[in-house]
């Protein structure tokens, strides 16, 4: 497939466009910017800062790629995006470089759909096949899971994580960790309500095992029993040997437990500065 730059783009000579790259109208792309085989920037989009893009990714118009976080502790440093393939983001996405803190970057992985209006913040990282809907806003060093959808116009806390196959209803805020296979909702301060039984199936996941998860759920947020004797029970049942997806929740539960204010990453913001890929050491959030 043949490299398309429409001349009224803006690409710096510097960039690497990959072969296939459609680049349209009134385009920005910047010198330290790295677009794979087969990406489509429709028009009107800005990929700048030291960003890196996969492979046959599609940006609509009104997508600014790689900007600097909205952090008033950035020092404009060398802080980066990079995203996988296969994504698709749609009008007026933005997505944010890193700020100093954790790695000094924003990762985002694939086959991930962004719809129009939604915001990606510095240091978030999106793992692969999320969707998030029109105009929902992740806050800083916001972890998305595999398969996890937010429903539309939904405020993600900084520092919280959402976990594989969750769904988060619209219009919610959530300030805290939202454990893998639930359905929260409310909106304020939203609740599990029960599980995410279209997407574990969708994902494949057997009947015995979503009724193991969806007595798990009973008993820690119905029965509100103690996570020790929830493991125990099942330890007990199924002879030690828990299916995958409930060890998972179990985990996760617990990781969120010994963390702060319902999010378990905010013991990161104690953390020492890391380095990232480039051997540059990032300060501690």
């Amino acid at each position: 497939m043949e490299t398309q730059i429409s001349p009224m783009a803006d690409v710096h000579s510097s960039a690497t466009i990959r072969e296939g790259v459609r680049i349209g109208p009134f385009c920005v792309v910047g010198p330290d910017v790295t677009i794979g085989e087969g990406t489509d920037l429709q028009s009107n989009v800005v990929i700048i800062g030291r960003t890196t893009i996969g492979k046959r990714n599609r940006f609509f118009p009104g997508c600014v790629i790689g900007g600097e976080p909205q952090d008033v502790s950035y020092q404009e440093t060398d802080t980066r995006v990079i995203i996988g393939d296969d994504n698709l983001f749609r009008e007026g996405v933005t997505v944010n470089k890193g700020a100093e803190k954790e790695d000094g970057c924003t990762r985002i992985g694939n086959g991930n759909m962004f719809m129009a209006n939604s915001h990606v913040a510095h240091n978030c990282h999106i793992f692969d096949k999320v969707i998030l809907v029109n105009g929902v806003l992740l806050g800083g060093h916001v972890h998305v899971q595999d398969g996890a959808i937010v429903s539309g116009n939904t405020v993600v806390h900084h520092f919280s994580t959402l976990g594989r196959l969750c769904f988060v209803s619209g219009g919610c805020r959530a300030p805290h960790d939202v454990p893998p296979f639930m359905l929260a909702a409310g909106n304020d301060n939203p609740t599990l309500k029960t599980l995410n039984m279209v997407g574990m199936r969708r994902a494949g996941i057997s009947e015995d095992v979503i009724d193991s998860i969806r007595t798990a759920f009973r008993m820690l947020y119905r029965k509100r029993m103690k996570l020790e004797e929830v493991q125990a029970h099942f330890e007990e049942t199924l002879d030690g040997v828990l299916p995958m997806e409930l060890a998972e929740l179990l985990q996760f539960i617990r990781n969120q437990r010994a963390g702060k204010l319902g999010r378990a990453r905010e013991a990161v913001r104690a953390q020492p500065a890391k380095t990232d890929e480039s051997g540059q050491e990032s300060k501690a959030a």
